[in-house]
């Protein structure tokens, strides 16, 4: 069993900023790692997937506004998100899945079904 941590949420105006990292209790290594976020009564949004080496996928309304990063001393990755808006608003999760012997990522989106591993989310709220 693998736990991940998110922090980093929080409160902040529009046009403000949040770092949100995600602590894994496994060494990260070949495993591919998705952000995704929730409001309530929505499904679940796919924001970034992230690659065993670092390339990341984002969705669309945060390209030029969001940016992950990888700081493999402290088994974290990040979501550095930058220019919040209100639409933003949402609780954040962090996943993550660890790749067989010789196994790659998937290419493009990936569904919440693929990880198998979630943190417990932390909330961003973004006001106007």
């Amino acid at each position: 069993q693998v736990d991940l941590v998110e922090s980093g949420g929080g409160s902040v105006q529009v046009g403000g900023s949040l770092r949100l990292s995600c602590t894994a209790s496994a060494k990260y290594g070949d495993s591919c790692m998705g952000w995704f976020r929730q409001v309530p009564r929505e499904e679940r949004e796919g924001v970034a997937a992230l690659d065993s080496d670092g390339v990341t996928k984002y969705t669309d309304s945060v390209k030029g506004r969001f940016t992950s990063s990888f700081d493999n001393a402290k088994n974290t990755r990040s979501l550095q998100m930058n220019s919040l808006q209100p639409e933003d608003t949402a609780m954040y999760y962090c996943a993550a899945q660890w790749l067989p012997l010789g196994g790659t990522c998937p290419i493009g989106d990936r569904a919440p079904e693929y990880y198998n591993y979630w943190g417990r989310g932390t909330q961003v709220t973004v006001s106007s």
